[in-house]
């Protein structure tokens, strides 16, 4: 892969996420909608060497040392491999020319990762069934999934202007 490709991948999807992110933080200051926190995905993930994919409540599982850091970098290197999946299925030329319907339908289409495996393993139950409003939990999913999508989007639109030649 040449290295410009390679950089504007990883520069869309940290872009992205830092989208997602910002999103997150705008709902949390303007409507107190916590949003997920990453620690307790890098507890999860760090539950996995020893054989413990499934928890009965997330929260309540052994914390593991720098499960944060763990949690948070993992959230950034997922945004970066779903960048580089939007390119490999579309086509490098869409960093050179975006267009905004392939990246919103990664965006959403990524929502079965938390509804079927994370949410579940979290001991939340699919697409957070066993929580106290369902409902409203996967519609934050849903924002949370299409407000990455719109960051591929911007990120990649502003990236062809910087860098029109990166493929």
């Amino acid at each position: 892969m040449e290295i410009s490709l390679f950089f504007s991948i990883v520069v869309v999807g940290v872009g992205a996420t830092l989208v997602m992110d910002l999103w997150a933080f705008l709902l949390k200051r303007t409507f107190a909608i916590p949003s997920l926190n990453y620690c307790l995905v890098g507890r999860w993930l760090e539950h996995m060497p020893e054989g413990r994919f499934t928890h009965q409540g997330i929260g309540q599982s052994e914390p593991k040392f720098l499960e944060c850091h763990v949690g948070w970098a993992a959230h950034y290197v997922i945004g970066v491999a779903l960048a580089a999946t939007l390119v490999v299925i579309v086509s490098p030329v869409w960093l050179q020319e975006p267009t905004i319907i392939p990246p919103i339908i990664l965006g959403l289409a990524t929502v079965v990762v938390p509804f079927f495996i994370m949410q579940p393993s979290f001991g939340l139950g699919v697409a957070a069934s066993k929580t106290p409003n369902p409902k409203q939990a996967q519609i934050r999913s849903l924002m949370a999934h299409a407000s990455f999508g719109v960051g591929l989007y911007i990120v990649a639109l502003i990236l062809s202007f910087i860098l029109p030649t990166h493929t």
